[in-house]
């Protein structure tokens, strides 16, 4: 780091294929390996080579989002009848955390094991008022592989006083392999919700919950990303420039990770399981790539270069009372256990 502070990486290797680095820099899962089809072996997500790059274009690569992931209005929520104040750093309101949220803090590494599964345990204490959000939050997020190819990514956090807490891993996905020309509209995707929340312009959630029946929200059944992600005919792809919406899983809120979406690509057989205990996933098609960073290997992101699948609680949760709460208290701690699980299709 600038200050001269080390930080750390931390290999996974399942022994079948599989691996997956991370960051004591914003708790990230920098790059995940796996064979295609063919054996052949490609980091499937976007990213940088080196901590320079996430300190100087900030992109969310894989990083650890907190407090709060995804958006919330005009960066402000009442909670006891107190309002809180955060940084805006989206326009006009609060994008993942703020604008220094738990993506840019150098985490500490709990505890690294080989047994009976590759496991890396991380922490991360962020002070009371710290961007605004009230109670001191003690955060820890585990990463294991197993011998199957699914990474679990725990998040665990425990507060000091009332507060609100929303985690996740914000890996961006191309499983044609990071940088491949043909990007990843192609991709088949499938996502377990019949309904999703609308945004207005500014992509905050407008409170309604809309059946994906006829939409091009609907990915109850394999489809390809490109077939609606320009679909100018529907005003919620023109304020997402896309895809950039979170969808309403059947499953809802689970002691268990289940079922949320399936990623496939058929070029290289490649296939991504997204298993969440939360309500929610936000699915982002990479619609803000524009070709001015350079990634891995010098690669230009572009439009649609990777793929976001972010299990959560809805946007604005803090603000929308109908929506499942975010509200975390002391000696209730918060917990999220997410899985990413990849694999072959022959």
């Amino acid at each position: 780091m600038p200050d001269g502070s080390p930080v750390e990486v931390i290999t996974l290797d399942n022994g079948k294929g599989v691996t997956a680095k991370i960051l004591t820099y914003g708790a990230a899962l920098q790059s995940l390996m796996g064979p295609d089809r063919n054996g052949r072996i490609a980091d499937v997500l976007l990213g940088y080579d080196d901590l320079a790059g996430y300190l100087a274009h900030p992109e969310y690569f894989g990083v650890t989002i907190g407090r709060y992931a995804n958006r919330i209005a005009g960066g402000r929520f009442m909670l006891d009848g107190h309002d809180h104040q955060l940084p805006l750093n989206d326009k006009t309101n609060t994008l993942h955390g703020g604008g220094k949220g738990f993506d840019k803090q150098v985490w500490k590494v709990v505890s690294v094991s080989s047994t009976p599964r590759p496991q890396a345990v991380l922490s991360y204490s962020s002070p009371d008022g710290d961007s605004g959000y009230p109670g001191r939050l003690d955060t820890q997020v585990s990463y294991a592989l197993d011998e199957s190819g699914a990474l679990t990514i725990s998040f665990e956090a425990a507060a000091s006083k009332p507060t609100i807490v929303n985690l996740t891993n914000h890996a961006i996905f191309n499983l044609s392999g990071e940088g491949a020309p043909g990007g990843a509209l192609g991709h088949l995707l499938t996502i377990a919700a019949k309904a999703y929340t609308p945004v207005d312009a500014g992509l905050i959630p407008t409170g309604e919950i809309r059946p994906v029946a006829g939409t091009p929200f609907d990915f109850r059944t394999p489809r390809r990303v490109e077939d609606g992600v320009r679909d100018g005919t529907d005003a919620q792809i023109r304020f997402g420039r896309g895809y950039d919406h979170n969808w309403v899983l059947d499953k809802g809120i689970t002691a268990r990770p289940e079922p949320a979406a399936r990623l496939e690509d058929p070029v290289s057989g490649r296939v991504l399981h997204v298993l969440t205990t939360e309500p929610g996933l936000q699915f982002y098609s990479g619609n803000f790539f524009d070709g001015t960073l350079a990634g891995k290997r010098g690669h230009l992101y572009r439009m649609g270069d990777g793929i976001a699948l972010e299990p959560q609680k809805f946007p604005d949760t803090p603000n929308k009372p109908d929506f499942p709460s975010a509200r975390v208290d002391p000696g209730k701690p918060y917990r999220h256990v997410m899985i990413y699980r990849l694999s072959v299709r022959h």
